[in-house]
């Protein structure tokens, strides 16, 4: 498993416009081929009466996957931009479709690379770029006459609390970043001399801003 990378928060459009030659971008994130050949087909059905849908995804998940096509444009000056928009940026696991209505001027070969290329950055940029971090799920457990410096010791170091349960006992969960752990661990162990138990649990992607 990855233990971070960059992609896009969520869904989104963005439209630009060359010599009345409207560009629209759709972005969003993926997870598997699949998901995102489902997204170039639902978004070919959207603009069913679009002059091109120029696509790119690349995902990295398992094994690379990057695929484009120029959905008729001259070779190398569509899909080509998008999927190097996507490299640029530095994402992964997203799919992107660029629209284009054609305002009936041409754009030549390398006005078709810029539109493209720039019509994806854009897009990209309004999906919003996240970073994914591959955390623990980690469980302490303390008594109530610990809880103030554990509590403190966890905010200062900057970690994610997942949710704190209060029974007899308190259970805080704490989302850890892989590399992080044992020096997590070492950091509870001193703020409650010993006596707060730390258990790990499942590993998961936790989203932090960029």
């Amino acid at each position: 498993m990855r233990k971070d990378y960059l992609t896009v928060s969520k869904e989104a459009v963005a439209e630009t416009e060359e010599k009345k030659s409207r560009f629209i971008a759709t972005v969003r994130p993926v997870s598997s081929e699949q998901e995102a050949q489902d997204f170039v087909s639902r978004l070919k059905t959207r603009y069913w009466d679009a002059t091109h849908n120029v696509y790119a995804y690349y995902i990295c998940t398992d094994n690379i996957v990057q695929k484009f096509s120029d959905d008729g444009e001259p070779s190398g000056t569509a899909g080509l931009p998008v999927l190097e928009a996507i490299k640029k940026a530095g994402v992964q696991d997203v799919a992107v479709v660029v629209t284009r209505y054609f305002g009936g001027t041409l754009l030549g070969a390398s006005g078709l690379v810029r539109a493209y290329g720039k019509s994806a950055a854009l897009g990209i940029d309004a999906a919003g770029i996240v970073r994914k971090l591959l955390c623990v799920e980690t469980r302490v457990t303390t008594d109530y006459s610990q809880l103030g410096r554990l509590q403190a010791a966890i905010a200062s170091e900057g970690y994610s609390v997942k949710d704190t349960i209060y029974t007899d006992t308190v259970t805080i969960d704490v989302y850890v970043p892989v590399d992080e752990f044992d020096q997590f661990s070492v950091l509870i162990t001193e703020a409650s001399n010993g006596r707060a138990g730390i258990s790990a649990g499942n590993r998961v992607y936790v989203t932090k801003e960029v």
